[in-house]
């Protein structure tokens, strides 16, 4: 295929053909085949945000699991020189897990913001098309 032939593919024709298309909304290889339709609300930003949160609740479970694990055991040991080298990772493992929990919460949040004001500027583009007659609206169909 031609240069030319690609562009007016993914473009349209000189002559005021159809719009502009994603790669994801391009059926075949390269797209992703999509609907035709770039929505950014409905699941994907909410959907990561879910996930941040649930990786959030099981690190902080781990974490609290880890500390109980390791109760009893400077009592049980005491005098050995690896109880101080175990008690040095367990801190070391427990800082970690707070790490990734806080970012997971902020992630979470950020993810869940993102998700709002994408769904605003969906919703408010929306309604900037009504009444334009695009693409849902057929020849003769007018409102």
């Amino acid at each position: 295929m031609s240069y030319s032939e690609r562009w007016q593919e993914l473009f349209g024709p000189a002559d005021g053909g159809p719009a502009t298309r994603l790669a994801s909304a391009v059926p075949g290889p390269g797209g992703g085949g999509g609907s035709g339709r770039l929505r950014h609300s409905g699941g994907p930003w909410t959907g990561a945000a879910g996930t941040a949160g649930d990786l959030r609740t099981s690190t902080e479970t781990s974490r609290t699991a880890l500390g109980r694990g390791h109760e009893g055991v400077a009592a049980g040991a005491a005098g050995l020189t690896s109880v101080a080298a175990l008690t040095g990772v367990l801190t070391s493992w427990e800082e970690r897990l707070r790490a990734v929990r806080d970012e997971c919460e902020q992630l979470k949040g950020a993810l869940l913001t993102v998700a709002k004001e994408m769904g605003e500027t969906e919703t408010a583009i929306e309604r900037s098309f009504q009444g334009v007659g695009g693409p849902a609206e057929k020849a003769g169909d007018r409102r």
